[in-house]
C-alpha cells in the first residue's frame, strides 16, 4: 500500500508524423526489462518531436500535430496503459482545447485504460513556447495506494509556487516532466532537490535524451538526496516512492529536525503574501487529503 515502483523513461523526442508505434513498442521493451514498473513516465512532448525537420517548419508541425483529448490518438495511448495494466504518463501532447486554444498538456492514464487526468502546462518558456498556459494544478491519488500523484511541466519547476501548491493538494510524488535542449539543465537539477527538500516530497524530473535534449534524469527523495539520476542518453531509472516514509519524515521532520509542515502554533498570526493579493493561514497549512471531498 505504502509503496509505488516509479520509472522515469528518459528517450529522445519521437518524430511528430508518427509516433505511436514506436512508443508502444518502447514501452513494451522497457517493462519487459523492468516488469516490476507500476508507474512509466516519459518526457514533454514525446510524441511531438520536430527535430528532424527544418527549424523554419517545427512550429507549424507541433500545433499541426496537436488533437483534443476525446481522440483516437489519446484513445490509442490509454490501450498502451490497459495492455500493460500499468499507470502510464506518456510524456505531455499539443492539445487542441474545447475552445480550440493550444495547450501543452501532460497526460496520465490508469491501468485500465482510462485518462485519470490531464494537466497544461502552467507556465510556458516565454517566449520561445506558444502554448496557451492552464490554469489549474492537478493531483491524482493512486488507486488502492497511498500515494497521490502531482503534474508538472518543466518550467514549472522554476516557480516555487507550483511545487508547493502540488503538495498542500495532497501530492506526495511530483512528476516533472521536461524537454531540456537548453544548457540550464545544471539549474534544473538544484530546482529538483530543492523543491523535494523544502515540500518533504518525491521529485520525479524526466528530461528528454541526448543529442537532442541534455538527459540527466533524476529521482529525489523527500530530504533532498538523489534517488537516481542518468546520465545523457537513453536510460531508464527505477525508483520506490514509500508514502510511509514520506508520511514519517513530514511527522519527524527532514533529517530528523525541520518540520516545515508543522510550522504554526495555535494563535499564530496569518503571514500576508501581497504579491498574490493572499495569505498564509495557520489554521489550513497542511497537506489535502485528496480523497476527501
Amino acid at each position: 500500500m505504502g509503496q509505488l515502483i516509479v520509472g522515469a523513461a528518459q528517450r529522445a523526442p519521437l518524430a511528430c508524423e508518427d509516433p505511436l508505434e514506436p512508443f508502444a513498442s518502447d514501452v513494451r521493451a522497457t517493462l519487459a526489462a523492468h516488469p516490476e514498473i507500476e508507474v512509466l513516465v516519459y518526457p514533454e512532448l514525446h510524441l511531438s518531436g520536430t527535430e528532424h525537420l527544418a527549424e523554419a517548419d517545427r512550429a507549424v508541425a507541433l500545433e499541426a500535430a496537436a488533437v483534443p483529448l476525446q481522440s483516437v490518438f489519446v484513445e490509442t495511448l490509454g490501450d498502451i496503459a490497459r495492455q500493460h495494466g500499468i499507470w502510464l504518463c506518456p510524456g505531455s501532447i499539443g492539445e487542441i482545447t474545447p475552445d480550440g486554444a493550444f495547450a501543452n498538456t501532460q497526460l496520465l492514464f490508469a491501468p485500465d485504460g482510462t485518462l485519470r487526468a490531464a494537466y497544461r502546462k502552467m507556465f510556458p518558456w516565454r517566449p520561445f513556447e506558444p502554448h496557451r498556459p492552464g490554469t489549474e494544478f492537478v493531483v491524482q491519488p493512486m488507486d488502492g495506494r497511498d500515494s497521490v500523484l502531482g503534474l508538472s511541466i518543466c518550467y514549472d519547476a522554476w516557480f516555487p509556487e507550483h511545487s508547493r501548491q502540488l503538495a498542500w493538494l495532497g501530492a506526495d510524488t511530483i512528476l516533472n516532466i521536461v524537454k531540456t535542449t537548453s544548457p540550464d539543465r545544471e539549474q534544473e537539477l538544484v530546482l529538483a532537490r530543492a523543491n523535494a527538500i523544502v515540500n518533504q516530497n518525491v521529485v520525479v524530473s524526466v528530461n528528454c535524451a541526448g543529442p537532442i535534449g541534455r538527459g540527466r534524469s533524476i529521482v529525489v527523495g523527500p530530504e533532498g538526496f538523489v534517488m537516481a539520476e542518468a546520465g545523457l542518453g537513453a536510460e531508464t531509472l527505477i525508483a520506490t516512492v514509500d508514502s510511509d516514509r514520506i508520511a514519517a519524515i513530514r511527522a519527524a521532520g527532514t533529517m530528523g529536525t525541520n518540520r516545515v509542515w508543522s510550522q504554526f502554533q495555535p494563535g499564530d498570526a496569518e503571514i500576508p503574501l501581497p504579491a498574490y493579493a493572499g495569505r498564509i493561514d495557520p489554521t489550513n497549512w497542511a497537506p489535502r487529503n485528496p480523497r476527501t471531498p
